[in-house]
């Protein structure tokens, strides 16, 4: 390990190495067998064909059908999904979660690589725990894994982490997640530190003495039920604070979990700006409001919390104009017990990787077209971090997923991958179901 007293030197690791497979986001491909899935469709087509990829390598369209042979039964195939925004649980809170169950409920929701953040125990914010998950993780055949580092030692807001060296073991981006970055010069220095190694910092935008001990949205149902709120000036003042920051550094930032009007409208000034600040809005956002707790029932509790019809149509807003750069789950499971607490004491959070794109895809797949959904969970996610665009070309990765537009399936909690078997929308009838998810030219998930 190198020198403590060199805390954000650059390492010279890979140099010297002999050539590697092609890569997406800096995991590198392993060799494959050939895989041939038929009876597909391109996004928007009707017209049936066949790809073939070979060593984790898309091949070619089209071509005769070699080694094993799949039939997509009339799917539409898109490269995989990528979540920028997923807690995994693992190392230390493994009774909620853990890479094996993540990463099979990722891959069973159409994801090829995900972003897990860094609030575990111990905090991600050691190179050795890095490069742990990432051996983990490949051993497992499922979604690819690229850890968040933290971008504080113990996510505990006061010294930088070793950022060099953990981005020298694999970490993806910097966030303290779970925590709001509440000394500004910090956050200001880590943002520094990162544009330095052209990396991200992500930031939960909340002001923790405006948010306070607030469990709902501050509003109307918090008044009628008696419960202490967390206003939308919570989120807009720590917003408009970071981008002054990103003014004054030029570094990129990126919002997570976006939720209330008014911070999309800050963060549609900056861009105005030509400020390097993007941002992410969850589904759950989108398709639930702070009415869902006047039912008392803590599966609705989230950080930041669920606000008003009006913000969540903002919200989708700022998905068709472009304000909103990509869409992100915030996976939270938590054990049942958790959850069945009161509002004032259980967890915030809700797990429902697996139902992103049937969710988006039959409530707002009509508003948003299937090209711009895609885009959103698909090239944005990579944008974001500055890695290759996904495609379905010839010499890319294959890293590909078969979705069902058509068919209708009632969500069934019992049948997630996911550890955390419950969810806000257990009974409903959705659409654009995952069948087959392929990562590095493996199957990861198929339907049964």
């Amino acid at each position: 390990m190198p020198p403590p007293s060199l805390p954000f030197a650059s390492s010279a690791a890979g140099q010297g190495e002999g050539p590697k497979s092609q890569s997406f986001g800096g995991i590198e491909g392993t060799e494959m067998t050939q895989l041939t899935i038929t009876n597909i469709k391109r996004p928007g087509s009707d017209q049936p064909e066949s790809i073939t990829v070979e060593h984790g390598v898309i091949k070619g369209w089209n071509l005769p059908h070699e080694g094993e042979v799949i039939d997509g039964q009339g799917g539409t195939l898109a490269p995989a999904l990528t979540e920028l925004h997923a807690h995994l649980r693992e190392p230390g809170q493994t009774e909620k979660e853990d890479l094996a169950s993540g990463l099979a409920a990722a891959a069973a929701g159409g994801y090829g690589t995900v972003v897990s953040m860094p609030n575990t125990s111990p905090v991600v914010d050691d190179p050795a725990i890095v490069r742990a998950l990432i051996e983990k993780a490949e051993g497992l055949g499922f979604a690819r894994l690229k850890p968040a580092a933290a971008l504080t030692k113990g996510q505990k807001g006061e010294q930088l982490a070793e950022l060099a060296f953990l981005k020298d073991a694999g970490a993806a981006m910097f966030t303290d997640d779970g925590r709001t970055n509440e000394n500004a010069r910090v956050l200001r220095l880590g943002l520094e530190y990162a544009h330095s190694l052209g990396m991200v910092i992500s930031v939960h935008a909340e002001d923790a003495t405006l948010r306070a001990d607030g469990v709902i949205n501050e509003g109307p149902v918090s008044e009628a039920l008696g419960l202490p709120g967390n206003p939308a000036a919570a989120e807009a003042a720590r917003v408009a604070r970071d981008i002054e920051i990103v003014a004054q550094t030029g570094a990129r930032l990126h919002v997570q979990h976006l939720s209330t009007a008014r911070a999309l409208d800050l963060v549609r000034e900056a861009k105005k700006r030509g400020l390097p600040v993007t941002c992410e809005v969850c589904p759950h956002h989108l398709t639930l409001t702070d009415e869902a707790l006047r039912s008392f029932d803590a599966i609705y509790k989230v950080a930041p919390p669920l606000r008003t019809q009006a913000d969540a149509q903002h919200l989708l807003a700022g998905l068709l104009d472009g304000t909103v750069d990509c869409l992100a789950t915030d996976h939270a499971p938590h054990t049942r017990a958790e959850k069945e607490r009161d509002l004032l004491d259980a967890p915030f959070g809700i797990a429902y990787i697996e139902l992103a794109f049937p969710l988006m895809w039959t409530r707002f797949g009509e508003q948003l077209g299937l090209e711009k959904l895609l885009d959103l969970m698909t090239q944005a996610p990579a944008r974001v971090m500055g890695w290759p665009e996904p495609t379905l070309e010839a010499g890319t990765p294959a890293d590909l997923v078969v979705l069902d537009l058509q068919t209708q399936r009632t969500v069934n909690p019992a049948e997630f991958k996911s550890k955390a078997r419950f969810s806000p929308w257990a009974g409903e009838m959705l659409r654009g179901w995952p069948t087959l998810t392929v990562v590095n030219g493996r199957v990861a998930y198929r339907r049964e």
